[in-house]
Order: C-alpha cells, then sequence, then structure tokens
C-alpha cells in the first residue's frame, strides 16, 4: 500500500518539476508577461535593496574599525583627537588597497560608477560589465572606509546594475526587458541607500534610462518600495538629514535671491566638475611622465588626501557631519566657503586618484556649504525680507546637486525626503531649475554624460547621435553574393578612388562618407600587405544604412512612449 503511494507522490513530483522546467523555458525564450514581470522586479529591488545595505554597513565598518569611531556620522569631530600620522596613513594604505584590486580585476584601472551604468542602459541592452563591476564595489567601499572624499550612490548604482544583468542574462531578456530590469534595481538601489523611494524612482528614470515610459513605471516603483522598506528595517523611518526648523520664506521679495543662487550653484556644479576633470586628466600624464606603476595612482591620491585631513578632517568620507552642520547654520561664513573649496579639492583628488565612489554626495555637501553662505550674506545685507539663512543652504544643496546630475525632478524630490521639509518646496525648485539650465549648456548635460562623451561615447544629444554607433557596417552591408550586391567594376572604381570603409566600422562613420562622396555605396573592404589587392568583403549601401537607422529610431520612440 506504501509503495503506490510513493509511486503517486513521485509523479506528482515529476509533474511539478516539469511544469517549472516548462515554465523556465517559456520564460526565456518568451520573456516574462507583465504580472511575472512585476514578481521578477520585486526580487531584484530586494536583492539590490539588500546589496546597497550591506555596501553601506561595510563603509560603516571600516570606518569603526580603522579610525576607531563608534559613530560614523561624526567621523570629522573624531578624527581631530587622532595622532597626525593615522590620519595620513589611513587613506594611503586604502589607496594601494584599490589600486591593488582594480589593477588585477580591470583593464583599465578605473572604478566603475553611474556613467556606466548609463551607457549599460543606452548601448548594452541594459547589461553592465559585472567583474569589473564587483571588483569596483569593492574598491569603492575600501575608499570611502579609508577617507576618500566621495560618495555611496555611484558604487550602489553600478553594484545594482549587476544584479539586473544577471537576471537579464538568465532570462535571456531583449532590450527593453534588460532596461527596464536595470532601472528597478537603480532605483532599490538609490532607495535604500537613501530612504528616497520617490526620488530613487525617478532618478532611474530620469538619470539611467532617461525616459519616462509608462510601462518601465509600476515596476520601478515596486522595486523602489521594496528598497526602501529594506533601509527603514535596518535604520528606522528617520531622514538622512535633521533640520533644526522649518525655513520660512518670505514668498515674492525672496524668490530673486534664490534665482541668484541658482545661477551661482550651477557655475559651481560647472566648476566642480571641470576641476574633477581636469585633475583627472593631469595625473594621467603625470603618471606616463614619470612612470609610476598604475596600481600607485589611487595610493598618492591617498596620500594627498591624509595631507589634507589632517589640517580639515571634514573631507573624510561621504561628509554628512559637515552637510548636516551647513543644513542647521552651525557653521561660520569663512568655514562655509574654506570647507566648500577642500570639498572641491578633495573630490578632485579622490577621482583623479581612480579611488572609486560617487559625485552625488559630495554635491550635496558642496551645495549645502555655498547655500549657506550665500544665505549668511543675504540675509545680513537684507534682514528685514530675509528667511533662515538655513533655507539657502537647503536651496543650495539641491542646485548644486541637479546640476551636477542633470536630474532636476529626482534630485529635487530627493533633497525633501533627505531632510524631510517639504514646506520650503518653491525655493528649492527655483534654485534647481536655474542652475540645471545653465550648468547644462557649459557640459555635456550632466557629470554622467559629460564622462561618457570624453570617451567618445556620445549618449548628450540622443538617440539620434549614440543609435549610429550601435551598427557595425559588416552587420548592414550586402554579401558579394547577394542578388543585390554591388557590380564588381563599380566597386573597384569607388575603391581606386579611395572611396571604401572597413568592416568593424559603424555607421557613425559611414554615414557622413555618404554625404562627402555623394555615392549610393561604399566598397567594405580590408587592405592588405603592400602590393596585395585589397579584401572585398561587401558593398555598404546608403539606402540599407538609413533603413536600419530609421528602424532603430523607431524602436526607441515605440519603448519611450510606451
Amino acid at each position: 500500500m506504501d509503495a503506490p503511494r510513493k509511486s503517486r507522490i513521485g509523479s506528482q513530483l515529476d509533474e511539478v518539476v516539469s511544469a517549472c522546467r516548462e515554465g523556465w523555458r517559456v520564460l526565456r525564450h518568451r520573456g516574462p508577461g507583465r504580472i511575472q514581470f512585476w514578481f521578477i522586479a520585486l526580487i531584484v529591488g530586494t536583492a539590490a535593496g539588500f546589496a546597497a545595505l550591506f555596501f553601506r554597513m561595510g563603509v560603516n565598518w571600516l570606518q569603526e574599525t580603522l579610525y576607531g569611531t563608534d559613530n560614523v556620522r561624526l567621523i570629522h569631530s573624531f578624527a581631530e583627537t587622532l595622532p597626525w600620522y593615522v590620519i595620513l596613513v589611513i587613506p594611503i594604505c586604502g589607496g594601494l588597497a584599490v589600486g591593488l584590486i582594480l589593477n588585477k580585476f580591470t583593464a583599465d584601472g578605473r572604478a566603475r560608477s553611474v556613467a556606466d551604468v548609463i551607457e549599460g542602459s543606452a548601448l548594452h541592452d541594459g547589461r553592465v560589465e559585472t567583474r569589473e563591476g564587483l571588483a569596483s564595489a569593492a574598491a569603492s567601499m575600501i575608499t570611502l572606509g579609508t577617507g576618500g572624499s566621495t560618495g555611496r550612490e555611484g558604487p550602489v548604482v553600478h553594484l545594482a546594475g549587476v544584479i539586473s544583468t544577471w537576471v537579464s542574462v538568465r532570462l535571456n531578456a531583449d532590450g527593453i526587458t534588460g532596461r527596464d530590469l536595470l532601472g528597478c534595481a537603480v532605483a532599490a538601489a538609490v532607495s535604500a541607500s537613501f530612504n528616497a523611494p520617490i526620488a530613487g524612482a525617478l532618478f532611474a528614470l530620469e538619470v539611467v534610462l532617461r525616459h519616462f515610459a509608462v510601462h518601465a513605471f509600476a515596476p520601478i516603483v515596486i522595486a523602489s518600495a521594496a528598497g526602501t522598506v529594506i533601509n527603514r528595517i535596518a535604520f528606522g523611518d528617520v531622514t538622512e538629514f535633521t533640520l533644526m526648523e522649518e525655513g520660512a520664506l518670505a514668498f515674492y521679495v525672496e524668490l530673486p535671491a534664490f534665482l541668484i543662487l541658482g545661477l551661482i550653484s550651477g557655475l559651481v556644479a560647472v566648476l566642480m566638475m571641470r576641476t574633477v576633470f581636469w585633475a583627472d586628466d593631469m595625473g594621467s600624464r603625470l603618471r606616463q611622465r614619470t612612470g609610476i606603476p598604475r596600481f600607485l595612482r589611487p595610493a598618492f591620491a591617498g596620500a594627498m588626501l591624509g595631507g589634507i585631513a589632517i589640517f580639515y578632517p571634514h573631507i573624510i568620507g561621504v561628509g554628512y557631519e559637515t552637510t548636516s552642520a551647513a543644513l542647521t547654520g552651525s557653521l561660520l561664513l569663512h568655514e562655509a566657503v574654506i570647507f566648500c573649496i577642500l570639498k572641491v579639492v578633495a573630490v578632485s583628488v579622490t577621482m583623479a586618484g581612480r579611488m572609486g565612489g560617487g559625485i552625488f554626495s559630495p554635491s550635496l555637501m558642496i551645495g549645502a556649504l555655498l547655500g549657506l553662505a550665500f544665505g549668511l550674506v543675504a540675509t545680513s545685507i537684507f534682514p528685514n525680507v530675509s528667511g533662515s539663512e538655513t533655507l539657502y543652504a537647503l536651496a543650495g544643496m539641491g542646485a548644486v546637486a541637479a546640476a551636477v546630475l542633470g536630474a532636476p525632478i529626482s534630485t529635487t524630490l530627493i533633497v525633501f525626503e533627505l531632510t524631510g521639509d517639504w514646506q520650503t518646496g518653491l525655493a528649492v525648485m527655483v534654485a534647481v531649475s536655474m542652475s540645471t539650465a545653465l550648468a547644462s549648456r557649459l557640459v555635456h548635460r550632466s557629470f554622467f554624460l559629460t564622462q561618457l562623451e570624453r570617451r567618445n561615447i556620445h549618449l548628450a544629444a540622443g538617440p539620434q547621435a549614440y543609435l549610429l554607433s550601435m551598427f557595425r557596417v559588416a552587420n548592414v552591408m550586402r554579401a558579394p553574393d547577394d542578388a543585390r550586391a554591388a557590380p564588381d567594376d563599380a566597386v573597384w572604381e569607388a575603391i581606386e578612388a579611395g572611396h571604401w570603409i572597413e568592416r568593424n566600422a559603424t555607421l557613425e562613420t559611414a554615414l557622413p562618407m555618404f554625404d562627402e562622396t555623394g555615392r549610393q555605396f561604399l566598397p567594405v573592404v580590408t587592405l592588405g600587405e603592400e602590393g596585395e589587392a585589397p579584401q572585398i568583403h561587401g558593398a555598404l549601401f546608403h539606402v540599407d544604412a538609413l533603413r536600419a537607422y530609421n528602424r532603430a529610431l523607431a524602436a526607441t520612440a515605440a519603448e519611450e512612449h510606451s
């Protein structure tokens, strides 16, 4: 009697296993349905939220262990009590560890961050580098834990991208699904890092996906909510910064001051970005001229940071203590100005040293310091018509961060969620709009897109610019045995005239050549040695190139408006 029962149970288990296998096969080959995708978004968001949480806890543990503090939010006050050589040695050792990790696991010795996630979304179907991403997360954790002057949002965003990439590969996801999964992971990571669910969702849409498609909204919100729940379970329902009092705004009379603050914030944001890029170029030139091994570059940057921190420990780490002091008006005018300048220098040194980390948290600190300095001056000149100087600090924090990120909507909301002050929205919005409008005309829209532009990845101009680089000539050309192939005599005539293109080139190179030569097609060749005839692979027709480009534009428009 037991045997038939066991056989029935075994057959039922076999049926369940078969059903699961069939479901997995359908999921991989046909893609998930909408309801299925929402569950996947929840899983991805939960995983990304925990990754962000563990990253933050890892940074905190390193700072507590190395600096000996029991409250990492007050690390600069504690560092003032440490011997000078301890403050100097910690970032040097951290830089050496970072250099060894990045030198071994990345081809270029560069930590991955938000810009690479944006590139993965636009050009690689929502995929990012996995091995390099994990190494970058470890390097950035060490950077922040040993005194590097950057933020944690860049590493956690890329780490979230690694998680979504793993899922996309397992699901064999197409471009739209892969990008949506990437957006879900990023939203959850940002939400878990800053306890900011609204801003996390909008950051993924505005900065990473760079569109607000309806089909992506629901799963991204689900993932963002999952990340927020994880943050609140670990840290409670508290804001990152606590304001002493609600800001009081003398409407109409005081708004012109916030317009001016926005313009100044835009200029300061541009100055900070250009300083970072200049320092990076300078670091590369110095390394080439001196022949210093690549893995020592972060250690030299660590030595410079340690030297600054001996006198000004305010630059250590994310800088929450100094930012909180600015938002509560606890700094004098000269302190706000000096700390603002030093933070720009420290961020530039950290990033030029290829130590890893993000730009968002430093921009919050710089903006808060700038806003406080502006507010102290403004309220002293017009005391009868001015509100609190801390309101200017709040507006400045949002204005500089928005200009750096090129994300006015999500940055405005994240400032509100970080502080819990929703009553001063008009002042922040005015400053943010002015700073973003000005800065976007002086750089390639944002810090991240300018980074990509410096690598000859042209995303700032939109799909019409970067889609051409996604099509290889070899994939669009007509082969010699094609029924519509170019005539042999016309092919050789074009080659002799110097009108040809390599098979590994892209349509970004090919289309301008059609305009210059006026030809209907370009031979696709590989040149041989001197005296040898070139190898002909086929011909790229102008009409085929335009047709492929049009299809890509149509697909992009359909995704963004779906």
